[in-house]
């Protein structure tokens, strides 16, 4: 490895930044030094890059960070957390010669053809079948990313990034309309990113459990602090309580955000005209048993005329644990990223 083919990646999403180096002369990916530091640590991307260099050996001229907001223009603006910055600038100020920017669920879809048999868990489908896409890549972390991938092993690939996790979201049921209006009434909108997501999956619970059911007529302004009772529970104990099995407002929320992740693939799937859908993102991984025996499969094919189709679509989970890191640096060797 030398300085030439030494480069740095990067993974920051709203609630952690993740670093790593890899070595571009290797024939395969690597990634070495890993590490996740709290954003709440830092005053800017560029004080969490610097406080990783310093802790590392070498000095990278390159660099791929993907990041949880849309990356077309020179500022970048992440959508979950309040950073800002100047891809130019970062690049000068960090001393490198190239600093590509790619959108934190781009780098996801670049890491599944990367992937090992191991780091893929399947919920329905056959594993085997060599990946073909189009691929819908989508999961719930800090925010709702969405990406397709497109290609084939044989002829390359190309990830699409996409903004899909601000789509609108179309609620099923009574209850699902009772989230939506209550979610609708605090931020003016509710779009599926709204539920699935960390904070999506806290206010579900708080609806659930008795949260003011607020009708269209009566619907207060945005940011009503009325609106704001039960206080919402933390995403990860909602998680714990609801896999230990005696809370049952947990369980209830817990197979509640299950039902709408499947109609948002389902929905994805036929947007892409996907033939494999991947999920990733940080929370679905920890509960994928509950999620195999939710109702999860039955909202995603419950697309009336079109269940059919994607009857015969596999649908797995990544569970490497840094598939944004492991995508941008799978991007940076791309030819034609």
């Amino acid at each position: 490895m030398t300085a030439n083919t030494l480069a740095l990646v990067g993974d920051i999403g709203g609630t952690n930044a993740r670093f790593a180096l890899t070595d571009l002369s290797s024939p395969t990916i690597e990634l070495l030094e890993s590490r996740s530091l709290p954003n709440a640590d830092f005053a800017s991307v560029q004080h969490a890059i610097e406080h990783y260099l310093a802790g590392v050996s070498g000095t990278p001229i390159r660099a791929a960070l993907a990041v949880a907001c849309p990356v077309g223009k020179d500022e970048i603006r992440l959508t979950n957390r309040a950073w800002s910055f100047s891809r130019s600038e970062l690049e000068r100020r960090l001393g490198l010669q190239q600093l590509r920017m790619i959108n934190d669920f781009g780098a996801v879809a670049w890491a599944i053809p990367a992937l090992q048999a191991d780091h893929l868990v399947t919920l329905h489908g056959n594993l085997e079948l060599p990946l073909q896409g189009p691929i819908s890549v989508l999961g719930p972390g800090t925010g709702l990313g969405v990406a397709q991938l497109i290609g084939s092993q044989s002829h390359g690939w190309h990830a699409v990034e996409t903004e899909g996790g601000h789509v609108g979201f179309s609620p099923v049921g009574d209850e699902e309309r009772a989230i939506s209006a209550w979610l609708t009434a605090q931020h003016g909108r509710t779009s599926t990113e709204r539920l699935l997501c960390g904070k999506g999956l806290s206010e579900i619970d708080a609806v659930l459990r008795g949260a003011s059911a607020v009708l269209p007529a009566q619907m207060p302004q945005p940011g009503d602090a009325s609106l704001l009772n039960p206080a919402l529970r933390d995403p990860a104990e909602i998680v714990a309580a609801a896999l230990e099995g005696h809370d049952q407002a947990a369980r209830r929320t817990l197979a509640r955000f299950c039902s709408v992740l499947g109609s948002v693939a389902g929905d994805c799937a036929l947007i892409h005209g996907a033939r494999t859908v991947v999920i990733a993102g940080g929370i679905v991984p920890r509960f994928i048993p509950f999620l195999r025996a939710s109702a999860f499969r039955e909202r995603f094919l419950a697309k009336g005329r079109m269940a059919a189709l994607l009857e015969s679509v596999p649908i797995h989970v990544i569970t490497h644990p840094h598939p944004g890191l492991l995508g941008a640096a799978t991007a940076l060797r791309a030819k034609e990223f």
